[in-house]
């Protein structure tokens, strides 16, 4: 046999209808396990590829999920470690499912655009996007229009879009309740982005553990980044140079603010104890090594995936699921 193997010649093969093979090719229930079983076995000895494209006219499904990540390229390739690993978890799930994952990355108004006519053309079945800012619009809009889609953390605003968060809140009282009973008393925090939900509720956290132990609130506000930490870590040494303990609501500006700290002279955990959020390989491996809240990175790509695929499927999701932290104790407190 020369050439590609067609639809009809695999039907001759199995000594069925090109209609018998067509259902079998698409997943139909309809065909008994028999007959599926001969297809299939046609299908292997000719080595018949199915054509994807007519495929999906058939099944108005193109085997295919974005993730959109709305943020700078700078940070989805170069800075923040938490990424890669929920990519990786979202990955592992799709590929487990024989689904394609198409990543979609922007966080100018135009690269939003474009991401929201993409996925309005039906070129996926599905989108998971997380690292939203703000009262996106983006997961409302493509809800309206019919498109399954989950959210890595609650939407801001409102929202009936389905999501999947860690316990931010929670982690943050575990890492000033750690520093409390370690005898801090001057804890200050640098906060996430006041416009991610990862980045409020870890500072809600921080402001409630501190409010049940009858302390004042020390805050500045970082974006995330390394070197937001150190600017938010020297603003905190000024504004009062006496605290002996901080919380950091992302491993990367803990980073940032070690290195304030070792500029300014402040020895880790010695004068100051230092608590991150994240858990990312490198917190390890930091000098001193990070103690740090542990989230489920990869295991919260994983399970955004799973839910959406659940959607894409028909079955009905739960509106949320909340993933639990815990505290991992290294030196830096």
């Amino acid at each position: 046999m020369t050439g590609r193997p067609t639809l009809e010649q695999v039907a001759e093969r199995a000594g069925v209808s090109r209609a018998t093979v067509s259902r079998v090719v698409n997943g139909s229930p309809t065909v008994t396990p028999a007959i599926r079983e001969t297809v299939q076995r046609a299908i292997a000895e000719l080595g018949y590829v199915p054509n994807q494209a007519a495929r999906s006219l058939v099944t108005q499904r193109t085997d295919s999920i974005a993730l959109i990540l709305p943020e700078s390229e700078f940070r989805v390739f170069s800075e923040d470690q938490a990424i890669p690993g929920f990519i990786r978890g979202v990955s592992q799930e799709l590929e487990a499912a024989d689904k394609q994952l198409v990543l979609m990355v922007g966080g100018s108004p135009s690269a939003h655009d474009r991401i929201e006519r993409y996925a309005l053309a039906r070129h996926v079945d599905g989108v998971i996007i997380a690292s939203m800012h703000g009262a996106d619009p983006l997961p409302n809009s493509l809800h309206r229009m019919g498109i399954p889609v989950v959210c890595g953390g609650r939407p801001l605003g409102r929202s009936t879009v389905p999501y999947v968060e860690v316990d931010s809140v929670g982690g943050a009282r575990l890492a000033v309740r750690h520093l409390l009973e370690r005898g801090r008393t001057r804890i200050a925090t640098v906060a996430g982005p006041q416009d991610m939900v990862a980045g409020i509720d870890r500072l809600a956290g921080y402001r409630r553990e501190l409010q049940d132990s009858d302390r004042r609130s020390i805050v500045a506000v970082g974006d995330f980044t390394r070197e937001s930490g150190a600017v938010a870590m020297r603003q905190l040494l000024a504004d009062d140079p006496h605290l002996d303990a901080v919380f950091v609501a992302s491993d990367l500006m803990a980073f940032g603010a070690l290195t304030a700290l070792r500029e300014a002279g402040r020895r880790v955990p010695d004068d100051v104890a230092l608590v991150g959020f994240d858990d990312v390989e490198q917190a390890r491996y930091a000098e001193p090594p990070l103690t740090t809240v542990r989230q489920p990175i990869i295991g919260q790509g994983r399970e955004m995936a799973r839910q959406l695929l659940r959607l894409v499927a028909g079955e009905d999701i739960p509106s949320s699921v909340v993933l639990p932290t815990e505290l991992v104790v290294r030196s830096s407190a």
